[in-house]
C-alpha cells in the first residue's frame, strides 16, 4: 500500500482554498466587471410599424374627446362620502359642451363632476337620460378651454372581425387604451323592468369597469359605439364586452339634447322576461300588466290575472313578423314608428286574433315597451 505524499497533499489542500476563495469572490468580480455604474447607452430602433402608427394615432385623434366622470349626491369638488362615489367615463359630444356617456354611470345621483384630458375639472348638470338605451347627457357648466366632439362614424357597415379600440378610465386610471375586434353583431344586453338592448356590439377589447361611458372606436378614430358592460362574475375584463351602436347613440343623443328625453316608441304594457316565458314553454311575449290609458288598453289588450295568475295575452308577432322577446317587440316598434299603427297577432287561450294598435310615445310611463 502507497502511503500518499505530504507534498501532494498540501497541493491538493492549496487547490482547494484556491477554488473556494474562487467561488466566494466570483459575484463580486462579476459585479466588478460587468455592473452598469452609468446610463446604459440606447440602442437604436426601426421606425413604428405601419400598424403602431396607426394605433398612436387613433389614441391621439380621439382621446381628448374622452373625459372622466364623476357621479355623487354631494357636491362633487367640495368633500362628502366618497363611498357614494360613482365614476365612468363620457364623451364630448358637440362644442355647446354636452357630453354622452351611459345611464347607469350618473343614474340616482345629483351632482356631476368631470375631468378633461388637460387635466382641468369642471362641474355639469343633466340635461337628460334615455334608461331603456341606458344612456344619458351631461352638459358641462363652464369650460375655459376649446372642447374637441369625437368624431362620429356609422354602426350599419360594421363586420365581425374588423378591429377595434376602447378609450375609458378603467378602475380611475386616465386615458387607457386597449383593442380587439368586433367579436359579434346584433347580441342583447337585459337591462332592469325587463327591458333588453338590442343590436349591441360585442368586443373583445378589454372593457373594464370605469370603461363604461368611453366611445369604442374603428381603424379611422370615429366612433362606432358607447361602451357599456361587460359579462364576468367578478366584474373584471373576461373577452366579452358590449357597446351601444353609434346609429344609435347619436339619435338618442339628439333626441335627449332637443327634448331633455328620448321618445321611446310603445304601447303602453309590461312583458313578462325571457326566461320567464321560456320556462312556462311560451313562444312569444307575455303582457304582464296594461297601463291604463294606454293605446294597450284602448285596443282591448289584457295582461295576467293579478287573482288567479292566469296568462292573458301573449304577442306572436307584428304586422305579421314573429317576435320571442322584448327586444323583437321594442324594435318592430321603433321601425313603425311613433304615431303609426302596428297589427298585433295576439294568443288568449289557445286562440289567435289580430288587434290594430298605435304606437304612442310611452317615455316615463314605465311600459316596457
Amino acid at each position: 500500500m502507497h502511503r500518499v505524499s505530504p507534498r501532494l497533499i498540501q497541493i491538493a489542500l492549496v487547490w482547494l482554498l484556491l477554488l473556494a476563495t474562487l467561488w466566494v469572490i466570483e459575484p463580486y468580480a462579476i459585479a466588478w466587471r460587468w455592473a452598469a455604474r452609468a446610463p446604459r447607452p440606447v440602442t437604436p430602433r426601426a421606425r413604428l410599424s405601419a400598424y403602431e402608427q396607426a394605433t398612436i394615432d387613433v389614441y391621439r385623434r380621439a382621446s381628448p374627446s374622452v373625459v372622466h366622470v364623476y357621479a355623487t349626491g354631494e357636491p362633487v369638488f367640495l368633500g362628502g362620502d366618497r363611498q357614494t362615489l360613482q365614476t365612468g367615463s363620457g364623451v364630448i359630444w358637440d362644442r355647446a359642451g354636452d357630453i354622452v356617456t351611459n345611464n347607469h354611470v350618473i343614474r340616482g345621483q345629483s351632482q356631476f363632476g368631470l375631468r378633461l384630458t388637460t387635466g382641468q375639472f369642471a362641474t355639469a348638470h343633466l340635461v337628460g337620460t334615455a334608461p331603456n338605451y341606458d344612456l344619458a347627457v351631461l352638459r358641462i357648466d363652464r369650460a375655459r378651454m376649446p372642447l374637441q366632439p369625437i368624431l362620429v362614424g356609422s354602426s350599419k357597415d360594421l363586420v365581425v372581425g374588423q378591429s377595434v379600440f376602447a378609450i375609458g378610465n378603467p378602475y380611475g386610471l386616465d386615458q387607457t387604451l386597449s383593442n380587439g375586434i368586433i367579436s359579434a353583431l346584433h347580441g342583447r344586453l337585459q337591462e332592469s323592468n325587463a327591458v333588453e338592448i338590442a343590436d349591441m356590439i360585442q368586443t373583445d377589447a378589454p372593457i373594464n369597469p370605469g370603461n363604461s361611458g368611453g366611445p369604442l372606436i374603428d381603424s379611422a378614430g370615429r366612433m362606432i359605439g358607447l361602451n357599456t358592460a361587460i359579462l364576468s362574475r367578478s366584474g373584471g375584463f373576461a373577452g366579452i364586452g358590449f357597446a351601444i351602436p353609434i346609429d344609435t347613440v347619436n339619435r338618442i343623443a339628439a333626441d335627449i339634447i332637443r327634448t331633455g328625453h328620448a321618445p321611446v316608441p310603445g304601447i303602453g304594457i309590461v312583458t313578462a322576461s325571457p326566461a320567464a316565458s321560456a320556462q312556462l314553454g311560451v313562444q312569444g311575449v307575455i303582457i304582464i300588466r296594461v297601463i291604463p290609458d294606454s293605446s294597450a288598453a284602448k285596443a282591448g289588450l289584457v295582461g295576467v290575472d293579478p287573482e288567479t295568475g292566469m296568462v292573458g295575452d301573449i304577442v306572436v308577432a307584428v304586422d305579421g313578423n314573429a317576435v320571442s322577446t322584448v327586444a323583437d317587440l321594442s324594435a318592430a316598434f321603433t321601425r313603425a314608428g311613433i304615431g303609426h299603427t302596428v297589427t298585433l297577432t295576439v294568443d288568449r287561450n289557445g286562440a289567435t286574433r289580430q288587434v290594430k294598435v298605435a304606437i304612442a310615445d310611452i317615455a316615463g310611463e314605465g311600459g316596457a315597451p
